[in-house]
């Protein structure tokens, strides 16, 4: 412990004593709580013995060291952490007490997410109180993710934070065919927070940025405005009229989870402990590496991996000056000496640029000496589906190029677009009618005229009575054979957040 940290302790602990005496005044029972760092009770007394001083340098009792066994050192956890820096006004109605009724009759549920949250609370917490913004923000995610970096809606927001595609490029997310920075815990939280902060500085209130954030800023300066118009007030409450349901119970539903976090033992929900230190520490990576090696390297299991790494969306990691991966520090430690000592390549994944306009998944196996099923894992492409020309899929490298990474331009600007497998074609000869021309040919067998002229080295779209024309039409559809199973036509609710399945149920 250094000497000020000392001192400092000294003071929390004994300023009254010394007022009266320099003498220890025995039987008292101080509570001592610091904001970030664990105390340790036998370094404590180690540092008194060896420097047994008190305020402005006045000599301690060579006692005093034994005296601390008496003195309980209780720590702040992040949950102490967050609930000191609310600073929301609290809001109050009828929605509110629902929410808060349907969160505390879910204990389970709010301990699994919390559960999840506690990878990712303290970097939140810190940037927060780094941009002197309300704590109670943290706990935001609760409400648009459940705490899940890998969630993705039914509106194609995705990631911790929610954001949708436009509003991510608005905030510098990148979102390519090898990465999704939506998902990234530290370039999402930058951006949403960033996002926030804009948000306020529009409204000057923090409930109705927080309606922005969920609603859109045109939309909430539309509501202000007609509440205007009507004489009726424009903070949160007063807007609620003019709010779809969904934004109506947004901010009730943070402030009921606010709530519970306040005074859990008041709603019978005992939070898991969050340890008030860092949970990751950030590496960077310049060279391209497998995601599965760099669990391996981390000794870290895949899913503790992807839970702090889901902005990769493919089996390779495309390093570059501003890559980095997160991993718990004894695992980053674990990382960088495996790492030194691994001597085989990095990376088995090249990229390859669809340039063919039907270019075919077997043909790209063929070329890369791999199968098409491996190519569409590696890719997440469908069955029956391809993908289209200046798409880039991730293919094997071949043992020429076994150390060549991805290029930094590539891996920025890929992407990658799929249409559906057109079904097989057969050749057939047409005879030209005297009434024919080749639109109404390209008409009646559902091709197009461009392709009857190739079919047939036309030069022009002249016909003449009589001329054989060579066609390739699609054969026709099998017909589907019903089962007499009965079957459940509903598809499933895709992209739904956790909670509002749980709402939903």
């Amino acid at each position: 412990m250094r000497h000020s940290q000392l001192v400092e302790l000294t003071k929390l602990t004994f300023i009254c004593v010394l007022t009266l005496s320099s003498s220890i005044v025995r039987g008292n029972d101080l509570t001592i709580a610091p904001n970030s760092t664990t105390i340790d009770r036998s370094e404590l007394i180690k540092d008194f013995e060896r420097e047994p001083v008190g305020l402005d340098g006045v000599s301690l009792p060579p006692d005093y060291a034994a005296q601390l066994e008496d003195i309980p050192i209780e720590n702040f956890d992040l949950w102490d952490r967050i609930r000191k820096g609310y600073a929301i006004p609290d809001l109050n109605n009828p929605l509110v007490a629902t929410q808060t009724t349907w969160y505390s009759s879910r204990p389970e549920y709010l301990q699994r997410i919390s559960q999840r949250a506690s990878r990712y609370l303290f970097h939140v917490v810190q940037e927060l109180e780094k941009r002197k913004m309300p704590t109670e923000i943290a706990l935001l995610p609760f409400i648009e993710s459940a705490f899940n970096p890998q969630a993705f809606s039914s509106a194609k927001a995705a990631g911790m934070w929610q954001f949708i595609p436009s509003t991510g490029r608005d905030y510098n997310l990148k979102q390519n065919a090898f990465r999704d920075e939506r998902r990234d815990v530290l370039a999402s939280t930058n951006a949403a927070l960033n996002y926030l902060q804009k948000l306020y500085g529009m409204f000057g209130d923090w409930q109705l940025a927080l309606a922005a954030y969920n609603w859109g800023e045109g939309s909430v300066s539309r509501a202000i405005a007609k509440a205007e118009a009507a004489g009726r007030p424009t903070d949160f409450n007063g807007l609620s009229a003019f709010m779809p349901a969904e934004t109506r119970n947004y901010y009730p539903k943070l402030q009921a989870v606010k709530n519970i976090i306040a005074t859990p033992a008041q709603y019978g929900v005992k939070l898991p402990m969050v340890e008030n230190q860092p949970y990751f520490v950030s590496i960077k990576k310049t060279r391209d590496i497998d995601v599965k090696l760099a669990a391996q390297l981390a000794e870290l299991p895949m899913e503790e991996f992807r839970a702090l790494n889901p902005q990769f969306n493919r089996p390779v990691i495309t390093g570059s000056p501003t890559t980095q991966i997160l991993l718990p520090e004894s695992n980053a430690e674990k990382f960088k000496e495996n790492l030194s000592n691994w001597t085989k390549a990095l990376s088995s994944w090249t990229a390859h640029k669809v340039t063919a306009a039907r270019e075919r998944i077997e043909s790209i196996a063929a070329r890369f000496k791999t199968t098409p099923e491996i190519i569409r894992e590696a890719n997440s492409i469908p069955a029956n589906m391809h993908p289209k020309a200046g798409s880039t899929v991730l293919v094997p490298k071949l043992a020429s190029a076994p150390d060549k990474d991805i290029s930094q331009d590539i891996a920025d600007n890929a992407m990658l677009s799929v249409e559906a497998d057109e079904p097989p074609r057969k050749k057939i000869s047409v005879k030209v009618s005297k009434r024919d021309t080749i639109d109404s040919i390209a008409k009646r067998y559902k091709v197009k005229v461009a392709e009857i002229r190739q079919w047939n080295d036309m030069k022009n779209d002249k016909l003449s009575p009589g001329q054989s024309l060579k066609l390739e039409v699609r054969a026709p559809k099998k017909a589907k054979v019903k089962s007499d199973k009965g079957v459940d036509s509903k598809r499933p609710a895709h992209g739904k957040s956790e909670h509002q399945r749980q709402q939903r149920n």
